[in-house]
């Protein structure tokens, strides 16, 4: 596999270390994993230069091993001409050998091929019994090594479709490495209230959801929205969380440094010809329709900023939900204009479904 230097890796652990042979997927199947996993906030290392003749793994590439949560494996037709990514794989075996730390593609080629180091497999191993003679044990850990991977449960590309392919690998990753949520001792009973609202966050529903939490504050409104964001947000195409809406939109005076956030967030797009909020609007309506997306809008004072910023369900695509974190029920007062859009109030200190007393037509974001 690929080396290079390592001076900026002890600066925090990866969520993925990506092992692969470089000549076979590079520059396709490797580079779309990584765009994609990288597209969905994911840690990943991935080695971008060619080991020179000879070269062997320095002790910085085997501390990224040790210290990432998961390691990906590309098994593609060379894998094994390459001693680089053996000895690789014989580190990743010994660190990571535990059920759900190693994940292998198998990408154009068989697992029973990778087992029994069979057609490439076979071909270039019986080049390394030739180099390798005088260490016949080095040989023997690289063969163990590929069996422990080909029995691991994974991923088999034949004719499939690539990008398909990819998307699910990514969502099993995502939810593999989500982050263990610490959640701070000071706010009592959040737990419970945490529970009673994931009842609300139904994410298999093609609902669009527009969820709002409400209460005066100090009560941990944004603690309890982040945690529950944190928990789901790899579900979705996309995700955003809108921090303290109301000081930037007092401050800025509009809110399309916002949308700006949105676009950048949810597509990748760092958009700069938005030239006032009407724009904004649109561009956000246009692009989200058919993405499923999770949007927290944190700290909303006025009904405009809810419809600047996720006006209408139909903006979104099927399954998506928009939260917003508000202190009174006079910023809730967007029409509702989508038959499968799904309202929900949930108060700082409880949770229900009861809207009585409001408008049956508000989104209570």
């Amino acid at each position: 596999m690929a080396s290079m230097s390592i001076q900026n890796v002890s600066n925090g652990k990866y969520d993925v270390f990506l092992s692969f042979r470089g000549e076979d997927t590079r520059k396709s199947f490797t580079n779309h994993l990584y765009a994609a996993l990288k597209n969905k906030g994911i840690y990943v290392f991935r080695d971008d230069k060619e080991l020179e003749k000879g070269g062997s793994i320095s002790p910085g590439l085997l501390k990224v091993i040790e210290e990432s949560r998961i390691s990906v494996i590309v098994l593609s037709k060379n894998y094994a001409s390459s001693t680089w990514c053996l000895d690789e794989l014989v580190k990743i075996v010994e660190c990571k050998n535990r059920e759900n730390q190693i994940l292998p593609i198998f990408y154009d080629v068989e697992p029973t091929v990778v087992r029994k180091q069979t057609v490439s497999f076979g071909e270039a191993f019986a080049k390394h019994v030739e180099a390798f003679r005088n260490n016949v044990e080095k040989v023997q850990k690289w063969r163990d090594a590929l069996k422990v991977v080909a029995n691991k449960s994974g991923w088999e590309l034949k004719d499939g479709n690539e990008s398909e392919f990819i998307e699910a690998i990514v969502n099993v990753i995502s939810s593999k490495i989500r982050t263990e949520l610490k959640i701070p001792k000071e706010l009592v009973g959040i737990e419970s209230r945490l529970e009673k609202l994931k009842v609300h966050m139904d994410t298999r529903s093609n609902d669009v959801r527009m969820i709002g939490i409400w209460g005066m504050g100090g009560l941990g409104k944004t603690t309890l929205a982040r945690v529950v964001y944190d928990l789901i947000s790899h579900e979705f195409d996309g995700s955003s969380f809108l921090a303290d809406v109301r000081e930037k939109c007092d401050k800025e005076g509009s809110v399309i440094s916002l949308q700006k956030q949105l676009l950048s967030d949810l597509l990748k797009l760092a958009d700069n010809s938005i030239r006032n909020v009407y724009d904004g609007i649109n561009m956000l309506r246009i692009r989200l329709r058919h993405k499923k997306v999770l949007v927290v809008i944190d700290d909303v004072a006025h009904p405009d900023h809810l419809r600047s910023l996720v006006g209408e369900p139909d903006w979104f695509g099927p399954g998506s939900q928009c939260w917003g974190k508000i202190r009174s029920r006079s910023a809730t007062t967007t029409p509702v204009r989508s038959r499968s859009v799904t309202t929900t109030l949930v108060r700082s200190r409880t949770v229900t479904n009861d809207l009585s007393g409001y408008d049956s037509g508000s989104i209570c974001t």
